[in-house]
């Protein structure tokens, strides 16, 4: 087993590893600030969306832990605040939103505790939620199992794996333990422009785990479907509409069109927070932009001629339609989603 990680409390304090780094720098941070949190958060030096929701929690709970408020009420102002603050820091991860929440239910019957009471519970509640990553994890990875053929020619895209969540991760996991169990999997890697997540992270996870792979251009995934016999696509999600249509990480959408134009299945792979009923479809869904230096330039160097327009989505929306199944840790979606999503989210 690989000891690295992407988040975790210990004794009031935030320790991340700093995913801008990778592969070249192994470097864990500490934290006891919210506001370093949502730093972190819009910085990437964290990112995957259960691993945000995640740090959302524990930033929550630093204010909790740190307070000098001496009345409850005055707690509850400073949680709220953070809880508005911590909103508007990535826009498209639902389970951002969901996780806070968590803790604002905890914040809503704080009439019922003293000031220490309410202490204990944001902290206990956040370490629960983790917790619950990690088993959402575990139940993922096995509902996978039975896409994975034992031997397997794999595509997947972005990062997935232990850094974007608590535990072995959600696409990446189902990789990992198919791998675990004995199966042979080669997986190729889409390198995932323009922060190369693909590239830096995945490749970095399947390296420490042993796994075969092959980097690739984000372009060439319909190129290696047609040569070579690719036998699933496995992607995230960082949010997923009532009807099936799924944000990720831009560029999921091109893959999911070279797989259905080769007859490869997509999977959709992801906890069931990430499931967002209230959201209809993928046209509700909002999509973050972000700064153009991240297109222009690549480290330090500019690669484009000075003063182009440039413009950069952080995710696109995958249709239904071009999706196989959706593997969560409550079970498996097929079509129409309208009806089975629902029933994973109700029992």
């Amino acid at each position: 087993m690989c000891d690295y990680y992407s988040i975790r409390w210990v004794d009031g304090v935030v320790r991340m590893l700093d995913q801008r780094l990778l592969p070249d720098k192994v470097i864990y941070r500490d934290f006891i600030k919210c506001s370093e949190i949502i730093f972190s958060i819009r910085e990437m030096i964290i990112r995957g969306a259960p691993a945000i929701g995640a740090a959302a929690v524990f930033g929550m709970a630093l204010v909790a832990y740190h307070s000098k408020a001496s009345q409850t009420n005055e707690l509850i102002k400073e949680l709220n605040s953070a809880a508005g603050e911590l909103k508007k820091s990535r826009p498209t991860a639902v389970n951002l939103f969901g996780a806070i929440q968590r803790i604002q239910n905890v914040v809503d019957r704080a009439d019922e505790m003293n000031l220490d009471q309410l202490r204990q519970m944001v902290v206990s509640e956040a370490m629960k939620f983790a917790e619950e990553d990690i088993q959402m994890n575990l139940r993922i990875a096995q509902n996978g199992q039975q896409f994975i053929p034992e031997r397997a020619n794999l595509i997947t895209h972005c990062n997935t794996g232990a850094l974007a969540t608590v535990g072995i991760g959600t696409a990446l996991g189902v990789i990992r333990v198919a791998h675990e169990s004995g199966k042979k999997i080669h997986v190729y890697v889409d390198e995932t422009r323009p922060r190369l997540q693909g590239a830096r992270l995945t490749s970095w996870e399947l390296k420490q785990l042993g796994i075969p792979h092959t980097v690739i251009v984000d372009g060439a995934s319909g190129y290696f479907m047609k040569k070579t016999k690719i036998d699933a696509c496995l992607v995230g999600c960082d949010r997923i509409a009532s009807n099936g249509d799924v944000a990720n990480k831009i560029g999921t959408y091109n893959l999911a069109l070279a797989a259905s134009a080769h007859g490869v299945p997509f999977y959709s792979v992801g906890p069931s927070t990430t499931i967002d009923l209230s959201t209809g479809c993928g046209e509700d869904i909002p999509i973050e932009e972000r700064t153009g230096e991240e297109i222009t330039h690549v480290g330090d160097t500019q690669m484009t001629p000075e003063g182009v327009q440039v413009a950069n989505p952080a995710f696109d929306v995958t249709p239904a339609k071009y999706i196989t199944a959706i593997i969560t840790d409550r079970g498996v979606a097929y079509p129409p989603y309208e009806m089975s999503l629902g029933k994973l989210m109700n029992g």
